[in-house]
């Protein structure tokens, strides 16, 4: 009897240890990217009820979020590994309060992650202010582990000390070590080529190539290290570029040795993971509004897929009671420090709306691009434009698809609160160190007609090229294009005034010599500034004063909002955004402003017209249209020349037979 329970006994011995190692080579990877600050989730916060479910259409919530990984974790018997690739700030009121209470990644190690990645929007308030994030949050002893592997810092002290100070007492690391159950997984995390392209504001920083970085870092987690799996937290994406792989997809093909890559950058919704050699590759969407939740397993040191879900983040599921208490502890801060010197509260309602405002990024012209850009138009003239001097008038705005981020929803109710509306272009900052207040500064500039058709080209021809975030929104003007035509010169029509006084033929030959006023965020007015370096020179846009002499420092013209006040008080165009919807009529007698119809639908101010008819091809063409169209002909004159020659030695050949 002894002995039958003795090898019983080594049998559960045997079998447990059997039962563990499987466990052990199995690990679960809870991942999220581009967060954006959504704490509340996805618009409209009015409707928001996280502490309840089945009563809202309300998307994301970090509450919620967190309440998805407890259930994970409760569910595994191995490893739980929780990782975000980035951007988990810039997109609500409560990323302006970052600096000083470093509340997302407070939150973010409250909710149980155990590593993050580095966005470029995470250097949106310059390398000081993310600096001055990580510290907050470091001080109270409330963050997770951060990494950026391929940041190179300036030689000279200046702007990016403080942040290169973060690096040197590892508040971020280049590359980690993190032990569950026996495995060793090493992690490391990039900023990728299109990410750092769009990063302006983390100058003197620069990023280091991702390719060679992360053949760096393979080799110490592998060899150092002995990682038995390696996970890249790349904040590079997979959006499309001409004639190469998705920058992701390439990192996957260049670099051997890492088993899983969470992207981030391109807000790519993936069902399923992307199998690239040996590299699974894992992306969540945006905002919160998806989980990946992937379970893989390690057989002769590989990583397989053994299940993979893209859980949606909704109303079904109850936001963690304590996560949501954090978050709404810090609503008041957010009222006192940056919207009551304003007027605003976080919850204030402005207007109300009978139909969702569409934002679509892959659209020419939609609603909510054309809401903006009137009411940057509008809140300009207000303080700008002095109607006893005509020349001061802001005849055009622009706004780039970029820099928009959402649209307005009617949700249950139709109002639309301050918190909303900021949501819809909450990115930026003053770009002095005098202004540092939140969001882009609107600026007026005095261009040319020719001028106005140069920056329309963007549209044409950079956004096809580069990308949606490239296409302009605009208000003042419309204009018409043919995609067909020549590089640079697409725009065949433009047209200055509004839908409700009519629209006047804008004469844009270089005989034009009137100067015009537009506004358009210090982001974007700068941009359209260097846009001849990017072309070699066709698109030279020359911002002037209203006497026609240039402006070098796009500081000096910033609207100021109280000239009484010393310095600068920049208009800021997310509050343009909402004293502008406040003059909106009250259709219903409610009491509130309701958004007029005209805004349900694009209204015809980007108009395509594609034709392949010469005429239409060449009509108004400018220089570089005719000298290409001059050197077609020539090439053809050549091959008519030398096809003429060829064929008349033949025939003489053929005599001479």
């Amino acid at each position: 009897m002894k002995i039958f329970f003795r090898a019983l006994i080594s049998l559960f011995i045997v079998l447990l240890s059997i039962h563990s190692s499987k466990a052990q080579d199995r690990l679960t990877v809870i991942h999220t990217n581009d967060l954006h600050s959504e704490l509340m989730g996805f618009s409209p916060v009015i409707d928001y009820t996280p502490e309840k479910t089945g009563d809202d259409a309300t998307i994301g919530g970090w509450s919620r979020i967190a309440t998805i990984i407890k259930s994970v974790k409760k569910s595994r018997s191995n490893p739980v590994l929780v990782l975000d690739a980035g951007d988990y700030t810039m997109g609500s009121l409560f990323h302006t309060i970052c600096r000083e209470e470093g509340l997302e990644l407070r939150i973010l190690k409250a909710m149980g992650y155990d590593a993050v990645g580095v966005g470029n929007h995470e250097f949106d308030f310059m390398p000081i202010g993310f600096a001055k994030m990580l510290n907050a949050a470091h001080k109270k002893n409330e963050i997770p582990m951060v990494l950026l592997s391929n940041a190179v810092f300036s030689k000279e002290s200046g702007r990016d000390d403080l942040l290169e100070d973060a690096f040197r007492r590892n508040i971020v690391r280049r590359h980690a070590i993190i032990e569950k159950g026996n495995l060793k997984i090493g992690i490391f995390a990039l900023l990728g080529i299109d990410a750092a392209e769009v990063a302006p504001f983390a100058s003197p920083v620069k990023f280091a190539d991702r390719l060679e970085t992360a053949k760096e870092m393979v080799e110490k987690l592998r060899k150092e290290n002995k990682a038995d799996l390696v996970i890249c937290l790349s904040h590079s994406g997979l959006l499309n570029r001409p004639g190469k792989d998705p920058e992701d997809v390439e990192l996957a093909k260049k670099v051997s040795g890492i088993d899983l890559i969470i992207s981030g950058h391109s807000h790519t919704k993936l069902d399923r993971p992307l199998i690239i050699g040996g590299t699974i590759i894992v992306q969540s969407w945006e905002y919160g509004k998806r989980v990946g939740i992937l379970d893989i397993t390690l057989k002769k040191g590989k990583a397989a897929v053994e299940s993979y879900i893209s859980r949606s983040v909704d109303d079904t599921v109850a936001g963690d009671a304590k996560i949501q208490q954090m978050i709404n502890r810090h609503v008041p801060i957010i009222e006192q420090k940056i919207l009551a010197p304003l007027g605003f509260s976080y919850g204030m309602k402005i207007a109300k709306t009978g139909f969702d405002i569409d934002f679509e990024e892959k659209a020419l012209e939609y609603p909510m691009g054309n809401l903006i850009a009137d009411s940057i138009r509008w809140y300009a003239n207000k303080y700008a434009f002095d109607p006893k001097d005509p020349q001061t008038k802001i005849v055009a705005a622009v706004e780039s698809t970029g820099t928009i981020r959402n649209g307005l929803l009617k949700g249950k109710t139709g109002v639309i609160a301050v918190c909303d509306i900021f949501k819809s272009f909450p990115l930026g900052i003053g770009f002095t160190d005098k202004d540092d207040r939140i969001g882009y500064p609107i600026v007026t500039v005095y261009v040319t007609a020719e001028e106005i058709k140069k920056a329309l080209e963007v549209l044409t021809t950079i956004a096809p090229l580069k990308g949606n975030s490239y296409f302009l929104q605009v208000s003042g003007l419309k204009f018409t294009y043919n995609p067909y035509r020549m590089l640079f010169d697409r725009v065949t029509g433009i047209w200055l005034g509004d839908e409700q006084s009519g629209y006047e033929k804008l004469d844009y030959s270089s005989s034009n010599r009137k100067l015009y006023r537009i506004a358009a965020n210090i982001y974007n007015a700068t941009f359209l500034k260097i846009i001849g370096g990017f072309t070699s020179g066709i698109l030279t846009i020359v911002p002037k004063d209203r006497h026609g002499n240039p402006i070098d420092d796009l500081n000096s013209a910033v609207i100021d909002r109280d000239p009484h006040t010393p310095g600068i008080q920049g208009l800021r165009e997310w509050a343009g955004l909402i004293e502008f919807m406040k003059t909106f009529p009250d259709t219903d007698g409610d009491g509130l402003p309701n958004i007029p119809e005209s805004y349900r639908q694009a209204q015809g101010r980007i108009i395509a017209r594609a034709s392949i008819n010469p005429i239409q091809l060449l009509r108004g063409g400018n220089w570089l249209t005719w000298g290409v169209f001059g050197a077609i002909l020539i090439i053809i004159a050549i091959v008519v020349v030398v096809v003429y020659v060829v064929v008349k030695k033949i025939r003489k050949k053929k005599k001479g037979l």
